[in-house]
C-alpha cells in the first residue's frame, strides 16, 4: 500500500521573535500602538524570509539573524554630544544635521525644530506629540502595503526614528543631512523609521549617511518612508560606509503624486553586508523617478540591491542605473522589477544594471525584470556582468598608459556615470574622491568622517 502524506505549507520562520518579546513598550502613542500590533500580525504571517523567496534568493537573512544578538529596545543614557563622537568634515557641505544613534532621535529639546518656510524636522516620537494628526495620515500607509517579513519585524519593533515634513510651496535651500550612527560595546539590532513628506510644489534635499562607530556584529534595519505631493521635488542622496562586520539592512519606500520627481542615489563604499530595497509607486499621472546605484565591494562582503517600480498611473518615467564592481571573494546580487499596471498608459520606464568582476572569485547575480499590463508603452531592461574591456584597456595601454592605471581610468569611467548624477556638488566631489580610494585600496573606512571609539 502507498501512503501519501500531505504536504503542509512551510510554517513561517518567527524564533527571531523571541528577543524582542519582552522589553517592548505598549502605549508610547495610539498611532504607533495601532501600527506595532497590526504590523505583528503580518509577521506572524510571514516570518523571517528565506532563500526560496525569490527577493532573498542570494541573501541569506537567516544566517545574520541566527548569530547572538541583544535588541536595543531603549534609547541608551546620553552623556556625551555627537560631535565628541562623530564628525563628518565634507568642505563647503552646507547642510541642517540631525542625528539617530541606535535607532533613537539623538536631540534634547522636546519639540521639532521648525526650519525656514515653516518646515518641521526631528524625531518620530516628537511627531506623534506635537502633530500627531499629520503622522496618523501618512505613517506605514505604504509600509503595510510591502509583504516583507523582515520589512513587518521593523515595523511591529521600531519605537523611533526620523521625521520631516516640507509645507507646499516650499523651497529648502540648505540640505537636510540624517546622520545614522551605531554605538555599543555589545552585538545589538537596531530598528528605527524614518517619516519625509512634502507638500505639493515643494522642494527638498536629504542626504543619508550610516556609519558604525563600534568593531562589533551590529544589525541596523533603517525603515524610510517618503510621500511626495503634487509637483514636488526631492533628491535623495545616501551613503553607506560601515566596517566588514556591519549587517545593514535599509528599505526605502516612496509614493508619488501627480507630476512630482523623486531622484535616488545609492552610494556602498563598504560594509560586511549590505541589503538595499527600493520601493516606488508612481501614483500621480505624469510622475518622473530617477534611481542610481554604486556599490563597491571586496573581501567577503556582500551587497543586495531589490527595486520595484509600480507604474500605477499614466505618463509617468522611470529610470534604474545601477553599477558594481566586486573584487576579491565579494558577492553581489540586484533583482529589479518594473511593473507598469493596466491604466498606466504612455510609459516610459528604463532599468539597468552593469558590474565589473574583478577577479575570478567574485560572484554576481542579476534578474531584471518587466511585467507589463498596457500596450502603448516604452519599456526597456539589461544587464551585464563581466570583466574590465579588454580592447578599451589594450588601447590606453598603446598610448603608453601602465596597466594598473589603465585598469584605474577604465574603472573610474564605469563608476563615474553614477556619482556625476549626485546633486550636491562638494558631496558629488567628495564621494569621487572616496571612491577612487576605494578603487585603489587605500579606503578602509570613510576618511573624512573623524570616529572616537573610546567615547
Amino acid at each position: 500500500m502507498i501512503v501519501v502524506e500531505e504536504i503542509l505549507p512551510k510554517k513561517p520562520d518567527t524564533r527571531i521573535w523571541e528577543h524582542f518579546a519582552t522589553g517592548l513598550d505598549v502605549n508610547i502613542h495610539p498611532v504607533l500602538d495601532k501600527v506595532r500590533a497590526e504590523a505583528l500580525e503580518q509577521f506572524k504571517e510571514l516570518g523571517i524570509p528565506g532563500r526560496k523567496n525569490e527577493k532573498y534568493k542570494y541573501t541569506d537573512v537567516n544566517k545574520i539573524l541566527d548569530r547572538p544578538f541583544e535588541p536595543l529596545l531603549h534609547p541608551h543614557h546620553r552623556n556625551f554630544r555627537v560631535e565628541e563622537i562623530f564628525r563628518c568634515d565634507i568642505p563647503s557641505l552646507n547642510t541642517d544635521v540631525f542625528t539617530v544613534l541606535n535607532g533613537f532621535y539623538f536631540e534634547e529639546q522636546d519639540t521639532l525644530r521648525e526650519l525656514p518656510g515653516g518646515v518641521l524636522v526631528g524625531g518620530l516620537q516628537q511627531a506623534l506629540k506635537q502633530v500627531p494628526d499629520l503622522v496618523e495620515v501618512y505613517l506605514d500607509k505604504i509600509g503595510k502595503e510591502v509583504r516583507d517579513g523582515l520589512v513587518a519585524l521593523n515595523r511591529s519593533v521600531a519605537k523611533d526614528g526620523f521625521f520631516m515634513y516640507v509645507p507646499d510651496g516650499v523651497d529648502m535651500e540648505k540640505t537636510v543631512q540624517l546622520v545614522g550612527l551605531v554605538k555599543d560595546d555589545k552585538d545589538i539590532f537596531v530598528q528605527y523609521r524614518n517619516l519625509i513628506i512634502l507638500g505639493k510644489n515643494a522642494k527638498a534635499s536629504l542626504l543619508i549617511c550610516n556609519h558604525s562607530l563600534s568593531e562589533k556584529n551590529f544589525i541596523s534595519h533603517e525603515l524610510t518612508e517618503v510621500f511626495s505631493g503634487e509637483n514636488s521635488s526631492l533628491q535623495i542622496t545616501k551613503l553607506q560606509n560601515e566596517h566588514n562586520e556591519m549587517t545593514d539592512f535599509s528599505s526605502l519606500f516612496i509614493r508619488q503624486e501627480h507630476g512630482s520627481r523623486v531622484w535616488t542615489n545609492t552610494v556602498s563604499l563598504h560594509g560586511g553586508m549590505i541589503r538595499n530595497n527600493l520601493h516606488v509607486i508612481l501614483q500621480g499621472e505624469g510622475a518622473e523617478n530617477h534611481a542610481f546605484g554604486l556599490s563597491l565591494i571586496d573581501r567577503k562582503q556582500h551587497m543586495d540591491n531589490s527595486v520595484f517600480i509600480d507604474h500605477v498611473a499614466p505618463h509617468c518615467f522611470s529610470n534604474q542605473m545601477y553599477k558594481g564592481v566586486l573584487d576579491d571573494e565579494a558577492t553581489g546580487a540586484f533583482d529589479g522589477k518594473i511593473l507598469v499596471r493596466p491604466d498606466a498608459q504612455k510609459t516610459e520606464a528604463y532599468q539597468v544594471n552593469k558590474n565589473i568582476l574583478l577577479t575570478d572569485t567574485a560572484r554576481m547575480n542579476t534578474k531584471p525584470q518587466l511585467e507589463i499590463y498596457a500596450d502603448d508603452v516604452k519599456c526597456t531592461h539589461g544587464a551585464t556582468v563581466g570583466q574590465l574591456d579588454k580592447d578599451a584597456l589594450f588601447y590606453l595601454r598603446s598610448r603608453g598608459i601602465r596597466e594598473y592605471e589603465a585598469r584605474m581610468l577604465l574603472m573610474y569611467a564605469f563608476v563615474h556615470e553614477v556619482i556625476r548624477e549626485i546633486k550636491i556638488e562638494p558631496l558629488q566631489d567628495r564621494i569621487r574622491e572616496l571612491a577612487d580610494k576605494r578603487l585603489r585600496g587605500e579606503l578602509p573606512r570613510c576618511h573624512t568622517c573623524l570616529v572616537d571609539y573610546e567615547k
